[in-house]
């Protein structure tokens, strides 16, 4: 006699093994591309707490037409336009040795030497200090090797990783007797010195200060070489989501002022990975033209950028790619 077949019935709290599934079967066909560019953002972009913290300052200033903004409050040229609006005067940055006729300064996120500080107290300034405390910490770090730090064991010969003539390399450099400036391995030579010591614009990608640094060590075997990393976090954060978002996207949008180091830096990675990559400073800059069919557009900003600006950039890219 047959018998009736039964579906199981699993006892109580006991759960039934899955169907095994072939390893003959099929794959699951990948997610369609779509056929219209997209946009991805960085993890990490814009603005960082020393340039926020800066601006802030220079907001809350109550009659700014008295006050002279030593330099460019950060590099970009939205926040410049901003304050001279709002009555800031300004110094040129290329002409910083000059003297204010207003009665307060306000020192910028990039800092000044200590020497400049003195000169401007004494001609009576007042000073508005907005710089970034982890320049300040470049700074110190800084005349610490070229004074021998506070054991008083010898001064070091400093050099600076960093880009030659860069406001906050001149502000790092200003108040050292004995420095040198070096851009790429290129600069590195020989140094007739038996002490070195060795410091970072704090915007100095890291790839650049491992093959300098290397470079200075090769260079002069003889040496005594102190180094201290003063590159900062934010830096690095921006640095790492950039290396990210450069695995994922085909063409790299950087957003930025012209004249900001951090932000060129954003803009020569991408090319180094061999991503096209568009420095523009607003969404007045983007280029239809730059983007194709299926393209996977990369967003990013250099740390003195604001995020309305990005946030602008961001809405006029998608309008453009999706008219295409």
């Amino acid at each position: 006699m047959r018998h009736k077949a039964h579906a199981r019935t699993p006892a109580p709290g006991i759960a039934l093994a899955a169907p095994r599934v072939s390893p003959f079967a099929p794959p699951e066909p990948p997610e369609p591309r779509s056929a219209h560019p997209r946009v991805l953002r960085a993890q990490a972009m814009g603005f960082c707490f020393g340039v926020r913290d800066a601006l802030a300052i220079a907001r809350a200033v109550p009659r700014p037409q008295d006050v002279t903004i030593h330099g460019q409050l950060v590099h970009n040229e939205s926040i410049t336009a901003e304050l001279h609006r709002r009555g800031f005067a300004s110094v040129d940055e290329a002409d910083r040795d000059a003297s204010p006729t207003s009665d307060a300064v306000l020192i910028t996120a990039h800092g000044i030497s200590n020497a400049q500080r003195r000169r401007l107290e004494a001609a009576g300034k007042t000073l508005i200090d907005t710089t970034c405390p982890l320049v300040r910490r470049a700074h110190d770090a800084a005349t610490r090797l070229a004074s021998g730090g506070p054991r008083n064991s010898g001064g070091r010969h400093v050099l600076v990783i960093g880009r030659r003539g860069h406001v906050e390399v001149l502000g790092l450099t200003g108040d050292l007797p004995s420095f040198d400036v070096v851009e790429s391995p290129r600069d590195v030579r020989n140094y007739p010195h038996q002490r070195l010591g060795v410091v970072c614009q704090t915007t100095s990608a890291d790839r650049d200060v491992e093959l300098i640094l290397a470079a200075i060590r090769a260079a002069n075997p003889q040496a005594d070489i102190a180094f201290v990393d003063t590159v900062c976090q934010p830096t690095r954060d921006r640095q790492e989501a950039i290396e990210r978002l450069l695995d994922e996207v085909t063409v790299l949008v950087v957003v930025g002022g012209k004249a900001s180091n951090n932000t060129r830096r954003l803009a020569d990675r991408a090319a180094e990975r061999g991503r096209p990559a568009h420095h523009i400073q607003g969404p007045a800059d983007l280029d239809a033209a730059w983007f194709h069919p299926a393209d996977v557009v990369g967003l990013t900003a250099g740390t003195s950028t604001p995020d309305d600006v990005i946030d602008a950039v961001e809405l006029a890219l998608n309008r453009l790619l999706e008219s295409r």
